[in-house]
């Protein structure tokens, strides 16, 4: 074995060595911030949650007359406070339509839970108004 040779394979095995005793350490993250941003934050958090828009995945819990409607909303509301339910009305119906996702597979999700309380419920994108 020549020498360069002999002193890779010393650094290899030093190298191999020492990684197998690591210390863990613990420290603390100071974010410094103006607080204006977490205003803006906030802000923008709630204009995407009241932002309607049409391209948005919904779910429909049900369609009938305005006061089943009503009580369908109201045990809707009592039940699930993660989403946020919409009286709507298309001739001749009146119908519930709940949350507001991004992705298909986001309203799926929601879908799931929904279901095991209103089994008719099924995921919809609204058809864009004209104005």
């Amino acid at each position: 074995m020549n020498l360069k040779t002999l002193k890779n394979l010393c650094f290899s095995l030093a190298l191999l060595l020492s990684s197998s005793v690591v210390f863990g350490q613990q420290g603390t993250v100071v974010i410094n911030q103006q607080p204006e941003i977490s205003t803006l934050l906030e802000l923008k958090k709630e204009i995407n949650i009241e932002e309607e828009d049409n391209d948005r995945y919904k779910i429909q819990i049900y369609s009938g007359s305005r006061q089943e409607a009503e009580s369908v909303e109201n045990n809707f509301d009592s039940t699930f406070n993660s989403w946020s339910s919409k009286l709507e009305y298309e001739t001749p119906n009146y119908k519930i339509w709940v949350g507001s996702f991004r992705t298909r597979l986001e309203a799926e999700r929601a879908l799931i839970k929904i279901k095991k309380k209103f089994p008719n419920a099924f995921i919809f994108k609204p058809k864009k108004k004209s104005n």
